[in-house]
């Protein structure tokens, strides 16, 4: 499943385009390398996405297609989620 599909359905992201401008500029790796939008994701993947000033690292359990709100948090595990400190 492309990464930025990937991103919408889990509901990480709201909308598809914005996960696609995310991942273009750089600010998702997968497994440690710089991923872009066009990038496939497999279950046991490790994601970790740079937004202002949040890092939230996720696992990849399952990719399904479609989801419904309650079912789109069970497709990942949270490994770590940090925010930049302010000065």
């Amino acid at each position: 499943m492309r990464l930025d599909k990937f991103l919408k359905v889990s509901r990480i992201i709201k909308r598809r385009t914005v996960a696609k401008e995310i991942a273009n500029k750089g600010r998702i790796l997968i497994n440690d390398r710089v991923a872009k939008s066009s990038s496939n994701v497999a279950i046991g993947d490790v994601v970790t996405i740079k937004f202002g000033n949040k890092t939230l690292t996720i696992k990849i359990k399952a990719l399904l297609e479609t989801t419904k709100k309650d079912v789109a948090e069970q497709m990942y595990d949270v490994v770590s989620e940090t925010y930049a400190e302010k000065f």
